[in-house]
């Protein structure tokens, strides 16, 4: 079974057109300074409406994670076991994403981790995905 794509929204199209780069990016207010993560129309801190696309450094630690060893969907069946977990990145962001490229017994919370860009979809966008960070 093909994999399931997430959907480009308008409001969220830079951030997969920037995901064909291999560059991890999310919107920042310039109001509040804050990054906001997921894509929004709005800052959810102050109701700004004027949100900026900027890079991320793509580092980041987890701060939960969940071992998946029935899939959450049959499209995922060949992938098990798989980790989903929270990172957080150093920007201040949480995103739900894999931990990838390490047996599931190796993830912990607290490890540092770096964005991986392996998986393609269909129409040239990646999935930002992370694994264990060197050192």
């Amino acid at each position: 079974m093909p994999r399931i794509e997430p959907p480009v929204t308008t409001v969220a199209e830079p951030f997969w057109s920037a995901t064909r780069r291999r560059q991890l990016v999310a919107q920042r207010c310039p109001v509040c300074e804050r990054f906001v993560w997921y894509p929004r129309h709005a800052c959810p801190g102050c109701l700004g409406e004027d949100l900026e696309w900027r890079p991320l450094s793509g580092v980041g630690s987890v701060y939960a994670f969940n071992v998946m060893r029935r899939p959450g969907n049959p499209a995922m069946a060949d992938e098990t076991p798989y980790v989903i977990a929270l990172v957080d990145l150093e920007e201040g962001i949480r995103m739900t994403t894999n931990v990838v490229g390490v047996p599931p017994e190796q993830v912990h919370c607290g490890q540092r981790v770096s964005v991986d860009w392996s998986v393609a979809l269909s129409d040239g966008r990646r999935l930002p995905m992370f694994t264990p960070a060197a050192g």
